[in-house]
């Protein structure tokens, strides 16, 4: 490791922000879990019983068996089986990459309009501003998950399409937060500076704009993970979301939902527990920084 790369690590590690993240309790138990649920959607499928989307690998005569605690239940099967005799663990490890993947990529790109837009929004102004924030309105002015829902309807079930609905659903929070900050930070002397030295708008933008926004796009970025695993596994949910040939955390909830109130709760229980619990995770964590990175909270 390069001197350069040590002075670095050694830097952040007596940082102010370092100290307070040790000193939070909640940042550090989000932190784990967050930790833990990546080690889990990255390694896990190494250590699962069975490919619960194997049709080969699954036996009917498994069907709905109880979690191991249970009377009938079977150690192999620690939180028991579906319908289909899936493994649960197996299943929600599965669930887990695909929603977490949708989560991310969703934010990703959603943000990647939002800045754009919010960017050009703020620092030109006029016309372009006033068209680029009335679009915002008007979206705002409904429901997120009633957008996503007429979306997928229209587009109909796949990954592609759920990206597709979120991007549309979450560029304006982006927007709106970037073009603030926008209006904010192009009043500095230092970009008035670079405009008479003659450097295009294009760059005092991405090198010396978005820089200065990046903190309140980090703190954004965070919420919308888990606002966005949330959208996708209530979409599964309903029927909306995922092929059933991937289905995601939602859909598992969904395919114990019909056998709730029969007594095995399992099936759809424990999903929706663990969606509850990265979430949880994420929030915390997301709460943290927006409390270190918001100057005005100091």
């Amino acid at each position: 490791m390069s001197e350069t790369r040590k002075g670095r690590l050694r830097a952040f590690f007596q940082s102010e922000f370092f100290h307070n993240f040790r000193r939070s309790p909640t940042a550090v138990a989000g932190a784990l879990i967050v930790f833990f649920v990546l080690l889990v959607a990255l390694i896990g499928p190494y250590f699962t019983v069975q490919d619960p989307y194997n049709m080969a690998e699954l036996q009917l005569a498994d069907a709905y068996k109880p979690p191991f605690w249970m009377e009938g239940g079977d150690p192999k099967f620690l939180l028991g089986t579906d319908q289909q005799g899936r493994d649960m663990v197996s299943a929600i490890v599965y669930g887990s990459q695909v929603s977490l993947v949708i989560g991310l990529l969703g934010t990703l790109m959603a943000s990647a309009i939002g800045i754009v837009l919010g960017l050009v929004s703020g620092y030109f102004g006029g016309k372009v501003d006033a068209l680029i924030m009335r679009i915002a309105d008007v979206q705002l002015s409904f429901p997120s998950m009633l957008i996503a829902l007429f979306l997928m309807s229209i587009l109909g079930r796949s990954v592609a399409n759920i990206l597709l609905s979120l991007m549309l659903v979450g560029w304006v929070r982006y927007a709106r937060t970037v073009r603030g900050e926008t209006l904010s930070v192009k009043r500095n002397e230092y970009i008035e500076a670079a405009h008479v030295i003659g450097l295009p708008n294009w760059r005092i933008l991405f090198r010396h704009v978005l820089p200065n926004v990046f903190a309140s796009i980090v703190v954004l970025s965070t919420m919308q993970v888990g606002g966005f695993i949330l959208t996708e596994a209530t979409l599964s949910f309903l029927g909306l979301g995922v092929p059933i040939s991937r289905p995601s955390l939602g859909m598992l909830c969904n395919n114990g939902f019909t056998v709730l109130y029969s007594g095995l709760w399992w099936v759809s229980i424990l999903p929706g527990l663990y969606i509850m619990i990265i979430v949880f995770g994420i929030n915390l964590l997301g709460d943290f920084l927006r409390d270190e990175m918001n100057p005005n909270l100091k």
